[in-house]
């Protein structure tokens, strides 16, 4: 299993929108991500807007490229990018850089 964490930041006048849209993901969405490969995913959220965020997968690329094929993923990304400071044109799964990991205690 692959483990994967990732760093994002959110405009710090969406955070409190952010989090409301989060309490309630859409269930085509919820759905959609399990479907494709996303396990134990969480986001957490900083005060000042630092989004990290972790999952685990059996293949990274395809449980992305999985998302890229649904609807329900296009149109969460289109409501969600307003939210993120510095994507430079991507959307915010696009945005995504894995961190390296350098230490694990299992």
């Amino acid at each position: 299993m692959q483990r994967v964490c990732f760093l994002l930041k959110v405009r710090q006048d969406r955070i409190t929108e952010y989090r409301e849209r989060h309490a309630a993901v859409w269930p085509g969405m919820r759905e959609a991500l399990s479907a494709t490969g996303w396990h134990n995913y969480s986001l957490f959220l900083r005060d000042d807007g630092l989004l990290v965020g972790y999952l685990e997968t059996e293949d990274f690329e395809a449980a992305r490229a999985g998302m890229e094929a649904t609807e329900v993923n296009a149109r969460w990304q289109a409501e969600m990018s307003p939210f993120f400071e510095s994507l430079d044109g991507a959307r915010p799964d696009e945005a995504m850089k894995p961190l390296t990991e350098v230490f694990h205690l299992a």
